[in-house]
């Protein structure tokens, strides 16, 4: 199974690109981890935010393989805990689908995003900044990886 983490964002502090590229690199072969940076509109103090948003759409939308699991990070979907991300992790490979993971700029995701999405999910009731969303989603993977196969790194 590959899983896509499809983001509205580049650029990103070496801290993030090591913290994400060490957890993707643990995953093993039949879940690879892969990143795929779309640009963020533009904005600006006359810009039009709205613009911007279905501008990220339209390549989020576009970055989407036909087929995949869709999974929209979201601020109003469900809470998971490890184990369940878990679960979640075995269903998906069980389903034999691929896993897209659209995480959006900062005024969040596009609605036809949202709309396409075969799950919500929340990280946190917190507003977390972007790129450490990428270095937390990479590493939760990687840890709900280890639960499955009995590893002790979830302890």
């Amino acid at each position: 199974m590959k899983v896509r983490l499809i983001a509205i964002g580049g650029k990103m502090p070496r801290w993030v690109t090591d913290g994400y590229s060490e957890y993707a690199k643990r995953l093993p072969q039949e879940m690879q981890l892969e990143l795929v940076e779309l640009p963020l509109g533009h904005r600006g103090k006359n810009s039009d935010l709205a613009r911007a948003k279905k501008l990220e759409g339209d390549q989020m939308l576009a970055a989407i393989p036909k087929g995949d699991r869709v999974i929209a990070l979201e601020v109003g979907g469900k809470n998971w805990s490890t184990e369940h991300l878990a679960d979640q992790l075995e269903t998906w490979r069980m389903d034999g689908r691929n896993v897209s993971l659209l995480v959006g700029g900062p005024d969040g995701l596009d609605s036809r995003c949202v709309a396409l999405a075969d799950q919500k999910w929340s990280l946190s009731a917190l507003t977390l900044p972007h790129p450490l969303v990428r270095v937390l989603l990479a590493e939760q993977l990687y840890r709900a990886w280890t639960v499955i196969q009995g590893h002790p790194y979830h302890k």
